[in-house]
């Protein structure tokens, strides 16, 4: 059995830490969330703490009427939650798990954006304590959807 010397042992460190600064660059290289949300709206609050968490930057804006923007993104009424955000020229619409976010800029569809239709229990931000609901990630865009991930 062979031992390390030095040499070996200082470019494994370096070469270690290289990789996380490069995990930690990729992360915060991440674009921007651009929220819309009622100011009333607690479980909102708690999926940008998510998002935050997942090592994005999110931009909370509150507003009072959030259904003149959810139609000018595309936002189908049967799609719609209870906040709006943009994240490099997708649309993301309600509790849609960050995990789901990084695949959709990963993948880049041609599509509008990503809904979680309704406020189910489990999402992120509706997580309770209690039994979580089945939900989907839909996939939007025009003229079509498509699931894109279950939960």
């Amino acid at each position: 059995m062979s031992t390390l010397n030095r040499r070996t042992v200082l470019g494994l460190t370096v070469a270690g830490l290289g990789s996380l600064l490069f995990a930690r660059h990729a992360v915060a290289a991440q674009p921007a969330v651009d929220v819309a949300r009622s100011p009333g709206c607690g479980c909102c609050g708690a999926w940008i703490g998510h998002m935050r968490a997942e090592g994005f930057t999110v931009r909370d804006r509150l507003t009072d009427d959030l259904a003149p923007l959810k139609s000018r993104l595309g936002v189908p009424a049967d799609l719609q939650s209870c906040h709006t955000a943009m994240v490099d020229g997708y649309v993301i619409e309600g509790h849609v798990p960050a995990r789901e976010v990084r695949r959709l800029l990963a993948e880049r569809p041609s599509a509008t954006g990503l809904a979680v239709p309704g406020m189910p229990m489990g999402s992120p931000g509706m997580e309770t304590g209690g039994a979580a609901d089945p939900y989907e990630v839909l996939l939007f865009g025009a003229e079509r959807q498509s699931v894109f991930a279950r939960y």
